[in-house]
């Protein structure tokens, strides 16, 4: 079986090299763009990428590139790395320690291998296939927290969510009454890191890309967790609703999101018929 060691190794120094440039750059002044209504980007992620990819690329000359920023050539190898060079842009351009670095390596659309480096608290969460999640070198496992109402949740909620209905705020309503506490911190990758780490007990949230997850669902399925559709059917980097959690909340989990979608198809009914 292969072990992933070597392109890991080289995702971590990427990541490493990175994080140390976002660290460095972290409070200064720098070019900020949008790139929709709500949607940053800055000099730092283009550059980080550009560190990212360079990296990858001279020891893995052959592989495909999918990343936030820029437009890279496909190749016929079946390995693609899967890059946010910074996830929480909004909160680095506001000066708000929360973002990461995010590097997943999928062999035919399957997570194989994946890195989330945090520069501000020097945490580097790994994983890979049949190999456990770590944390600065150290196991990780999810939580044993359960049932829902004993739990810490974390979410997100879409750039358009003024404008698109589908915007999670029913869904936030409904596991606001049912869990201990939800976190909307702005980074989705962190997120799914904690999920694996036990820190978080669940996480929800759509319209993500496949840079957001890539490196964070593998960790939390390496850490004994589960990851799944909004219905609890297998979830596959790329899709738009994605529900992880330790697995002893999945059903509750699955059930509540099912409810909130129920009141709010009603609502849109009854709002039709008057």
């Amino acid at each position: 079986m292969n072990s992933w060691h070597d392109q890991l190794e080289v995702a971590v120094e990427a990541a490493l090299t990175a994080g140390r440039y976002q660290r460095y750059r972290f409070a200064s002044r720098f070019a900020v763009e949008m790139k929709g209504d709500k949607n940053l980007v800055t000099e730092v992620d283009r550059e980080s990428e550009r560190l990212i990819v360079e990296q990858l690329l001279a020891s893995f000359p052959d592989h495909s590139i999918l990343a936030e920023e820029g437009e890279y050539p496909r190749t016929d190898s079946p390995f693609c790395w899967i890059i946010d060079p910074l996830d929480g842009t909004t909160n680095y351009a506001h000066g708000f320690p929360w973002f990461c670095v995010s590097i997943g390596l999928a062999e035919e659309g399957v997570p194989v291998a994946g890195v989330i480096y945090n520069p501000i608290s020097d945490e580097l969460f790994t994983a890979a296939r049949g190999g456990g999640a770590f944390l600065n070198g150290h196991r990780v496992r999810v939580s044993t927290r359960a049932p829902l109402r004993d739990t810490l949740l974390a979410t997100g909620f879409p750039y358009d969510c003024a404008s698109d209905p589908a915007n999670n705020f029913a869904n936030f309503i409904a596991f606001q009454k049912v869990a201990r506490g939800i976190r909307r911190a702005g980074a989705a990758a962190l997120d799914l890191a904690y999920v694996a780490a036990g820190r978080l007990d669940g996480f929800w949230e759509l319209k993500l890309k496949p840079w957001d997850v890539a490196a964070g669902v593998l960790m939390v399925a390496e850490a004994g967790g589960e990851v799944s559709g909004f219905d609890g059917s297998p979830y596959a980097i790329g899709e738009h609703r994605i529900l992880a959690s330790n697995g002893l909340i999945q059903g509750e989990m699955v059930a509540t999101l099912a409810s909130a979608d129920q009141g709010v198809n009603q609502g849109v009914d009854q709002g039709g018929a008057s």
